[in-house]
């Protein structure tokens, strides 16, 4: 894991830009190396960690997209202009053709189509040789003839080709289907079932540990509202937190209340770091602050205080904390490093920089490429409905969210400790340094999910 000699360039004195702080963040971050096989039923939101490739066409073979009849191009144009019937000369059903079964590289072929007739056809199933389209149902009148044969009448002539898939028009064999570093969904997942693919070859789960701080900490049904102390706050960071995590594949350990002791805080992080690959905590991370997380990383590892040119969320801390080998797993190994990130303790600016830096750290070590690696979506311009005039010198993200109108209204409190606003939101509004906003201004809107 390499880790950057000095903070970036500020943005200006004593502020380090966005930008320049997630390509920072980013350039500590290696893909995990240890790959495990894992069926297909539980590789939802995992990531490959090796290219799908098909081993086959797909379709396997020429077929027919939907139910009719397949003709002879030059045969039905023929009997269309001259009004005459063709005989029903076979039927072909989708499913297995001939004694092999497989529909796919191995599957047999139906009879061929007999000059001068059509065969009935259903969607999936394979086109006799010397058909050369397919003609709708809807486009044929079927009856019979004076012995009681099936016989169809063309409402219109077949264009040479019309109605077949071909094979291999989706996938042909020897084609990379799924690149390395694919975040798996129901889609990816469908398309390697349809290559026969019953387990894929993942990226293991990266193991996060949060770790929480603070005396004034209480978590939630410990004690009563009308019991809790003056200057105690329940713990709210942990839990949605653990939520954004598991939702990015993370397996995640809640750490033990740390009391305020620097022992206690070296005693937690050297126990979270023995078997996990980056401790994530919230507070206490202000430069300068006298806290025993500060000093317990340094005391471990190594560690790199920013303040970063956004709002909410300035304070923004990252380095990492030394294995000694105990506990830490076949696959961690002595003497390797741990991840360090420590978030503001106010909840919206813990929420905003989680979204901000530390998702794409982890897409990062997830081995994520593409799209998917990064942390909010792109930008959507959209009509503001509200007024800011609030000029502001650091990057600015507003908690907003989409109305009936096409447009974004505001929450009304924009604190950086009101956790309702992004409870009501549905994404941020990416201002620029000193940018005030009129009603009807178009603004950079970055909603919370794709």
């Amino acid at each position: 894991m390499n880790h950057p000699a000095a903070d970036p360039t500020p943005a200006r004195p004593g502020l380090l830009a966005l930008d320049d702080a997630l390509a920072a963040l980013l350039a500590t971050a290696q893909p995990l190396r240890e790959i495990e096989p894992v069926p297909l039923d539980e590789a939802d939101g995992r990531v490959l960690a090796q290219a799908l490739q098909a081993a086959f066409d797909v379709p396997g073979f020429d077929n027919s997209a939907m139910d009719g009849y397949a003709v002879r191009a030059a045969e039905a144009a023929a009997s269309h202009a001259a009004g005459a019937a063709l005989p029903v000369s076979q039927r072909i059903a989708a499913g297995p053709v001939g004694a092999s079964g497989a529909q796919g590289a191995a599957a047999g072929s139906a009879p061929a189509l007999q000059p001068g007739t059509v065969a009935r056809i259903f969607t999936g199933a394979p086109i006799p040789a010397g058909a050369d389209a397919v003609l709708a149902q809807e486009e044929a009148e079927a009856s019979t003839d004076a012995s009681g044969q099936p016989q169809v009448r063309l409402r219109k002539p077949a264009q040479l080709g019309q109605h077949i898939r071909r094979r291999g028009e989706d996938l042909g064999r020897g084609q990379t289907v799924l690149p390395a570093g694919t975040l798996l969904g129901p889609a990816e997942l469908g398309l390697a079932a349809s290559l026969g693919a019953a387990q894929l070859p993942l990226h293991r789960r990266l193991r996060v540990a949060l770790l929480s701080s603070g005396d004034e900490l209480a978590e939630p049904g410990s004690v009563p509202p009308e019991q809790l102390p003056l200057g105690a706050i329940y713990n709210s960071n942990r839990y949605f937190l653990r939520a954004l995590l598991q939702r990015l594949g993370c397996s995640v350990s809640v750490c033990p209340p740390v009391p305020d002791r620097l022992d206690a805080t070296v005693a937690a992080l050297r126990a979270a770091a023995a078997n996990h690959d980056l401790v994530l905590s919230t507070g206490g991370v202000s430069v300068g602050e006298a806290d025993h997380l500060k000093a317990a990383v340094q005391a471990l590892g190594g560690l790199h205080l920013w303040q970063i040119a956004i709002k909410p969320g300035k304070p923004f801390a990252h380095g990492w904390l030394e294995r000694d080998g105990e506990g830490a797993g076949a696959n961690s190994g002595a003497g390797q490093r741990c991840h360090y990130i420590g978030l503001p303790g106010n909840p919206v600016a813990s929420y905003v920089t989680f979204m901000l830096l530390v998702q794409p750290f982890v897409r990062r070590l997830q081995g994520v490429q593409g799209p998917a690696a990064n942390g909010l979506p792109e930008p959507i311009e959209l009509p503001a409905h509200f007024d800011w005039p609030k000029p502001e010198r650091r990057r600015e993200f507003l908690r907003v969210r989409r109305n009936a109108h096409g447009g974004l209204e505001l929450y009304p409190n924009q604190g950086s400790g009101v956790l309702s606003s992004i409870a009501w939101a549905d994404g941020l509004v990416d201002k620029a340094p000193n940018q005030t906003i009129a009603h009807g201004d178009r603004v950079a809107y970055r909603p919370f999910a794709a």
